[in-house]
């Protein structure tokens, strides 16, 4: 194994066996033409097929070849995690194992990273070779809503294919679904100078394609979470807190209204107790009560947090 590789490459996989031995070639011969020290980490995301044992054996034959089998599927963002962790190259790019992305891009967007001085680069899909309905328009929403949530103007947040410079990957924490958004959270760590490189789709060769229906809504929800985070993760208090005093500032108007109107007003009337404004005060005020505990508890938690793995592994080579 190779102590100090200039590129390391990340492969997270799922049931990739197939495609393996190929892709390995295939970057082989991209990298070795340019004359490039490397070393290539394989992360087999509990695969139930044979792709742990096909690591294995094309990590006997070469030294800069190196695996990472977790004990189930977690999923591809604690994948990337634990290749990002293990990886000691200057540069570090990320590829999918099922032959749709040409590691022969590689090379071409090292050269962009050193020329343009920069700290990301993503690949773009700009043409695909997937379904219509069920990728490609989802992705192109997907996309859009990224873009302008976040700033960054890539096309494809969600391409395989990514460089990134060494102190890029070891600053920034990739977890649950992330992974389709590392770009954010890189910007969000200060790592802004991002940009893009046309690159090209290849047809899936080998088994099918992991993409679910679930994957639409939850592209989303880590969106919004990630629009939440960006807003009011250092200080949770100031979304709590400021939505907390306004429900405690409307029940208090509703309570002060109540009595006036009781004391003075219709001292006949019915009882306090027996009018729907009455509830509302209640409930505004427990509301209001309830979201400034959130974010007590919010305060609390990123104090003492520590970033643990959530994720097991099995073996390693």
């Amino acid at each position: 194994m190779q102590n100090n590789p200039e590129i390391s490459i990340v492969i997270p996989l799922f049931n990739e066996s197939e495609s393996l031995i190929e892709l390995t070639k295939t970057i082989q011969d991209a990298l070795k033409k340019n004359n490039f020290n490397y070393e290539i980490i394989f992360i087999d995301d509990g695969s139930t097929d044979n792709s742990w044992i096909s690591i294995k054996e094309i990590a006997k034959k070469e030294n800069n070849i190196t695996g990472i089998s977790f004990s189930k599927n977690y999923g591809k963002s604690q994948a990337l995690h634990a290749g990002f962790e293990k990886a000691k190259g200057s540069f570090i790019f990320t590829l999918d194992a099922d032959l749709q992305d040409s590691p022969y891009e590689i090379p071409l967007m090292y050269k962009i990273l050193l020329k343009d001085k920069l700290d990301l680069i993503s690949g773009w899909k700009k043409k695909r070779f997937d379904s219509i309905l069920f990728k490609n328009i989802p992705s192109k929403l997907f996309n859009l809503a990224a873009r302008k949530v976040s700033g960054i103007k890539i096309h494809d947040f969600n391409c395989g294919i990514k460089g990134y410079r060494k102190n890029v990957i070891k600053n920034i924490y990739v977890y649950g679904d992330m992974h389709r958004y590392i770009p954010v959270l890189a910007a969000q760590k200060g790592y802004t100078k991002i940009s893009e490189k046309i690159v090209k789709h290849q047809a899936r060769k080998y088994g099918k394609t992991k993409f679910g229906n679930d994957r639409f809504y939850k592209g989303f929800l880590d969106l919004i979470t990630i629009w939440f985070f960006q807003k009011f993760g250092k200080r949770p208090m100031h979304f709590f807190g400021v939505c907390g005093t306004i429900m405690l500032i409307l029940g208090l108007v509703f309570t002060l209204y109540i009595g006036f109107d009781k004391l003075y007003l219709d001292t006949s009337g019915r009882l306090i107790t027996d009018r729907p404004q009455f509830f509302i005060a209640l409930t505004l005020m427990l509301l209001g009560s309830q979201f400034f505990i959130a974010g007590f508890l919010g305060e609390i938690i990123l104090k003492i947090q520590k970033r643990t793995k959530s994720y097991t592994i099995a073996e390693t080579i």
